[in-house]
């Protein structure tokens, strides 16, 4: 067996190997979103974000909650993972830096560890898209096959495949 044979992957393997970030991250987004999106979670977390500095505190929570469930629901389906990335990165990043930094790296002691991780994860997805099993890659496969069927690429099939390449 050669260098070749062992680094080259096939590529359902490559495929599959973006599932288990994907379907992790979105899992604990939609799971905090949702936390804060019902009626004693938006009161507890409004609570927390006052005392915490961040005013408007209901705006700010229900801004948040809705920003983590779509961008879950986005992880999870494949579909919008950039900018989902990107919700996490912001959202994680504010909590990193108003609540967990001051008490460290460990998750045990109320540190950024968790954060971290999932500002790792969402990074990942920003930088590699969601994958081939997802439901961008089913658009962007249809939309590939109008393509071919006129043989040609018009200004407007140009704009949709450049949008869902942004959309990652």
């Amino acid at each position: 067996m050669n260098v070749a044979q062992l680094t080259e992957q096939p590529s359902i393997l490559k495929s599959v190997a973006l599932l288990p970030p994907r379907l992790s991250l979105g899992s604990a987004m939609v799971v905090h979103g949702l936390g804060k999106l019902r009626k004693e979670g938006t009161e507890q977390a409004a609570g927390f974000f006052e005392q915490i500095g961040l005013k408007p505190a209901r705006p700010l929570v229900l801004a948040t909650g809705i920003t983590e469930l779509l961008a879950g629901v986005s992880a999870i389906l494949g579909f919008a993972t950039r900018p989902a990335a990107l919700g996490v990165l912001v959202t994680q990043a504010v909590a990193i830096a108003k609540v967990h930094r001051p008490k460290g790296f460990d998750v045990t002691k109320g540190g950024f560890e968790y954060n971290l991780t999932l500002c790792s994860i969402a990074l990942g997805l920003l930088l590699r898209g969601p994958g081939q099993l997802s439901v961008h890659s089913a658009l962007e496969r249809k939309a590939k096959r109008k393509e071919l069927r006129r043989l040609r690429l018009l200004p407007r099939q140009r704009r949709r495949s450049l949008l869902l390449d942004l959309l990652g």
